[in-house]
């Protein structure tokens, strides 16, 4: 084994760590879309999910299948049928999605048996167990159109599902659902998996998509200046929503980001939106900082926000501390609400916890986050990294190209979190005219495209 993977690999693992520790014991529910799994996914998407519930995580698999129904129908030439974004479900579409679905159910079983040595699976027992967990009525006839056997999510059988989980089994749902009569309906993904999660109160939910995730500018094409906006508060992704038209694809920008602020609304903390195309794109997701897809997060206004001068006095009293023992530059009162607009705060219950100050230089295309302190009585739960989170997305909206920070104390920190060490001469000019040498600090950067 050669130095420089030794080199590379205890880093890379002591910084997954954290994430390891954090999400053990969570219920993640996960949504596959069909088009996945005919695009060859599967296999890495087992060995993935696989390894994530070896690592503690409770894992409800929901599969989607409209491709496979399209094959289906397509073989008997009969064409596939679409309204307001859902499928009309004749009896020979009934019949399609019956076949689909258990020959998928059967796929996704095999992938999740194989365990053959020098694989990700190799020595792992994964027990996959699906039933009629998913109460359904019909649609019914909506603005004139019958959608026959399509049908909605009535009831989730949440007993019986954590039952399952405890006893160390993933579930495995289809998009299929029975009246109390008996009728079979068919379902979409989408709907079963914001249902379940809604329901279980999940801690994630997480959709494995056509899509790489939402844009910064949604409207705009993909460019180094408008990448995936890797975390999406609820609020901003409710008026992103009223804004769009409705969807009728899966690859419209609505179709996945309505269920994931349906579930974050109703207390799912936090949806995800993945690609498929990208291998390895749930393991980045949950146990990368940065992610690589969008998270839509349950964050109330009034707990991570831009600063007004009525936090002057929370923002000294936090870093007072901080500036006395010498893990912050000292900063008088004038200055603060001079450059109040340029803080984002953490509030909780009219006491601020958490701030970071965002000093563009634009000429340089970057910024310096300055003042970033979590108030000791908080430390440890993620305040510093929703904090940073903020200052990256302001910086981005700027059109900035990188943030950097000056450390004496805490450049680990900053480091496990994409920073990387420059030296000084790196500095913006007008940013280096006030470097003190004296103090020494260090100079980190971390680019945003």
């Amino acid at each position: 084994m050669s130095a420089v993977f030794n080199f590379t690999f205890v880093p890379w693992f002591r910084s997954v760590a954290p994430y390891i520790h954090l999400h053990r014991g969570k219920t993640f529910v996960v949504g596959i879309a069909g088009e996945a799994i005919a695009a060859g996914k599967l296999q890495h998407l087992a060995q993935d999910l696989a390894l994530i519930q070896s690592m503690g995580v409770k894992i409800v698999l929901v599969h989607g299948f409209r491709p496979q129904v399209n094959e289906q129908l397509a073989a008997k030439g009969h064409e596939a049928k679409y309204s307001h974004g859902m499928r009309i479900t004749d009896s020979v579409a009934l019949d399609c999605a019956q076949e689909a679905a258990g020959q998928l159910r059967y796929e996704i079983e095999a992938a999740f048996s194989q365990g053959l040595p020098n694989t990700p699976m190799a020595g792992s027992t994964v027990r996959v167990i699906s039933g009629n967990f998913i109460t359904a009525r019909p649609v019914g006839i909506v603005d004139g159109v019958d959608f026959k056997h399509s049908g909605l999510v009535r009831k989730v059988d949440t007993k019986g599902i954590m039952r399952t989980l405890e006893f160390g089994a993933m579930v495995l749902l289809s998009p299929f659902g029975f009246s109390p009569t008996g009728e079979a309906f068919n379902l979409t993904m989408e709907e079963v998996a914001t249902s379940v999660a809604i329901e279980l109160q999940a801690d994630k939910l997480i959709f494995v998509t056509e899509i790489p995730g939402i844009r910064i500018h949604p409207g705009e094409p993909e460019s180094e200046d408008n990448p995936i906006d890797t975390e999406l508060p609820l609020a901003t992704a409710e008026k992103l929503l009223a804004q769009l038209p409705n969807a009728t694809q899966p690859t419209d920008t609505a179709f996945y980001l309505q269920h994931c602020a349906k579930a974050c609304k109703a207390g799912v903390e936090r949806s995800h939106i993945l690609p498929f195309a990208v291998d390895g794109s749930l393991l980045l997701e949950i146990y990368v900082h940065d992610g690589i897809g969008t998270m839509v997060i349950d964050e109330k206004l009034e707990s991570l926000r831009e600063a007004t001068a009525d936090d002057v006095g929370g923002i000294l009293q936090l870093i007072e501390p901080f500036e006395k023992d010498g893990t912050l530059v000292k900063r008088d009162r004038t200055e603060i609400e001079r450059d109040a607009d340029l803080y984002t705060v953490i509030e909780h219950d009219g006491v601020i916890f958490g701030c970071a100050a965002l000093y563009p230089y634009p000429e340089a295309k970057t910024a310096e986050m300055a003042a970033l302190t979590v108030s000791p009585q908080s430390q440890s739960q993620g305040d510093g990294e929703r904090i940073l989170k903020r200052i990256e997305q302001r910086a981005k909206l700027m059109g900035l190209d990188s943030i950097f920070v000056l450390t004496t104390r805490t450049m680990h920190w900053f480091i496990k979190r994409g920073f990387v060490q420059v030296d000084p001469e790196w500095l913006p000019e007008a940013r280096k005219r006030k470097y003190n040498v004296n103090r020494k600090s260090q100079v980190l950067v971390k680019k945003l495209t």
